[in-house]
């Protein structure tokens, strides 16, 4: 998707959450359905009213084909845990895991930091947790390229099997952001703007540097951060934006990925993603919930298939006034 004003932004953001309601409508969800315009119960009545089945919506920030197994002894810990069977599923895009939410078909929400923000505000979804990954809590995006003559204004260093330049094997944001000047023209590897890493704060650079995000580059879609990595490392783009550090999903069937796709600039800190609970559920629930998933991810069990999903090593308590940031940034390009 292209932008070129506020106004077509706002219209395309609009007609991106109709097609994400449509999206999200199309999954088979056995007996979750709730009603968004209910009155919201409290105490005995609420839990009552808890449904018998949840979903948990996953976003696709690596191969959607395999996440949903990837994520299977998360949801047998889950059902086991609360005596309620709990069904993975993986939304279309980032926002249709939203929509699913606002419309009752998903209870709960692995979603990027964005999504967070939109199920709070949109459909009063609790923001619970916030991951930890290796100590940190928040996370830049990264500019990687096939071309690291063009992009590199030093000889790339090697750090844990990966190529970097331009000071971003410090592993913070930003840095390396002078080099994105020289993207004027460039194919680039984009996921859709739903996503804070592999869009909104890249653009947002993009921006900031004085491009023109609509004409000034060209933007390939792709549908998760592995394929990113796949475009540069195929050619099919040059440049390709991600999440940090993407290449570790693909080094596991491609291991020399590290050394051809070199990540040569980092965006700004981004709030680390995290779990959303759905309004509809009693409070109890929600805490039932909360306290077995922070349990789940304190177990070396745990933190292993969390580590397989999105690469988490913690889940921890979250801080949703944090998330205002990335509205703030998703803003700024007209997309909130």
């Amino acid at each position: 998707m292209r932008i070129s004003s506020l106004r077509t932004n706002a219209l395309r953001t609009n007609a991106l959450r109709t097609a994400a309601v449509g999206a999200a409508l199309t999954v088979t969800l056995a007996g979750c359905s709730t009603s968004g315009e209910a009155a919201s119960p409290t105490g005995e009545e609420a839990a009552s009213k808890d449904p018998s089945s949840l979903v948990l919506a996953l976003v696709p920030s690596q191969d959607q084909d395999g996440l949903v197994d990837t994520a299977a002894p998360l949801t047998e810990f889950l059902t086991e845990e609360l005596g309620i069977e709990v069904t993975g599923v993986v939304s279309k895009d980032y926002q249709a895991a939203v929509e699913a939410m606002g419309a009752g078909q998903a209870q709960i929400g692995f979603l990027p930091s964005l999504q967070l923000w939109q199920a709070n505000d949109m459909y009063g979804a609790e923001t619970v947790l916030q991951t930890e990954r290796n100590g940190n809590i928040t996370y830049p995006a990264q500019f990687m390229t096939n071309i690291p003559d063009k992009y590199c204004e030093d000889t790339p260093v090697e750090r844990d099997g990966k190529l970097f330049c331009n000071g971003a094997d410090a592993l913070t944001g930003p840095a390396g952001l002078a080099s994105i000047a020289k993207m004027k023209g460039a194919k680039v590897a984009a996921l859709g703007p739903g996503s804070p890493a592999g869009y909104i704060y890249p653009m947002l650079a993009l921006q900031e540097a004085g491009f023109d995000i609509d004409t000034d580059i060209q933007q390939i879609p792709v549908t998760a951060n592995d394929a990113a990595v796949l475009a540069v490392y195929n050619g099919d783009a040059e440049v390709g934006f991600s999440f940090w550090d993407a290449r570790d999903i693909v080094a596991k069937d491609i291991p020399d990925v590290g050394e051809k796709v070199v990540v040569f600039a980092m965006t700004e800190e981004i709030p680390n993603d995290g779990v959303a609970l759905s309004s509809s559920l009693s409070p109890e629930l929600q805490q039932r919930i909360t306290d077995a998933l922070a349990a789940y991810s304190e177990s070396a069990e745990g933190s292993a298939i969390l580590e397989s999903i999105y690469s988490i090593t913690k889940l921890a308590p979250a801080n949703p006034d944090s998330l205002d940031v990335v509205a703030r940034a998703a803003q700024a390009l007209g997309l909130k």
